[in-house]
């Protein structure tokens, strides 16, 4: 199938990394969200995050214009429904992503593809709720999309050959890597990532160690770029708490269990970076541990 129209369901972080990439490979990107703030701060990130690539001589000036030019937004969801390939950015809880699904469904045209962002939900699952699921499949890009150069690709028990050929390729045409993925709870990367993420937070939890002495650990020891309650407050801890209890519910292994510490940051709404609090407060000029 030759992809040329994508739509994206969902302006936020994930969202508005998405349309940079596939705007910037030359595809024509419709973007939606319910809120007009949503889409106009979106449409300011993708032209920060272009124009910084331009200042670092990785994009020309005429490219990051063409790209700026592809990409339109809207804040209906059926003006998505002549896209070749939708791919939702929604938050990662399954009854949003269902409902997005169900009103988007009656406008979408007989071949369109259709995909979930999601980090950890069974897209077999996602798939039996739609009218198509050999033409559904997981589509999950790593943050900060523009960056990170890996691209899971999950498929659910009825996705099609050719359905999983054509998000390959579009894949290839980013520039990214493709790791498929089969449709188990988080996947490849989360399933490993998160359980590591919740570990830190039971050590911090049980006095093993201060926020500052666990991520230089980490950083020091094992040689990681950031250390895990850092990397927990960039990614959000509402939504490192909605993986792990995909993972505790799906594999009902109480080795997934979430630390009550993280639970409790995610009751207190501190929830990272994009709430200024989490495992450090962002409030000041030098983010400080809370802990």
């Amino acid at each position: 199938m030759d992809i040329q129209t994508i739509g994206i369901v969902g302006a936020g972080q994930m969202g508005n990394g998405i349309a940079h990439v596939m705007a910037l490979a030359g595809y024509d990107v419709l973007l939606t969200d319910v809120s007009a703030d949503a889409l106009q701060k979106a449409v300011d990130t993708i032209t920060g995050n272009l124009d910084r690539q331009v200042g670092r001589g990785k994009v020309a000036e005429a490219d990051r214009d063409a790209a700026l030019a592809r990409i339109v937004t809207t804040q209906t969801l059926s003006d998505l429904g002549q896209s070749d390939l939708v791919i939702e950015a929604a938050t990662e809880r399954e009854t949003v992503k269902q409902a997005i699904f169900e009103d988007l469904i009656p406008h979408l045209k007989p071949t369109t593809i259709l995909t979930s962002n999601t980090s950890s939900i069974s897209i077999t699952r996602l798939a039996s709720r739609t009218d198509r699921p050999e033409k559904f499949m997981g589509f999950h890009f790593m943050n900060p999309v523009p960056v990170m150069q890996l691209v899971e690709l999950i498929r659910g028990i009825a996705t099609d050959k050719e359905t999983f050929a054509a998000c390959r390729a579009v894949v290839d045409k980013l520039g990214k890597t493709a790791a498929s993925a089969e449709d188990f709870p988080a996947f490849i990367v989360n399933r490993i990532l998160m359980p590591m993420i919740n570990e830190a937070v039971y050590t911090l939890y049980e006095g093993v160690g201060s926020v500052e002495s666990i991520d230089s650990s980490l950083k020091l020891g094992a040689n990681h770029p950031m250390g895990p309650l850092e990397l927990a407050d960039f990614i959000g801890l509402d939504t490192c708490l909605a993986i792990m209890n995909v993972l505790h519910d799906g594999l009902a292994d109480t080795k997934y269990r979430p630390c009550p510490l993280l639970t409790k940051y995610v009751e207190a709404g501190w929830l990272g970076r994009k709430t200024s609090r989490g495992f450090y407060d962002y409030r000041g000029d030098v983010p400080v541990p809370t802990r």
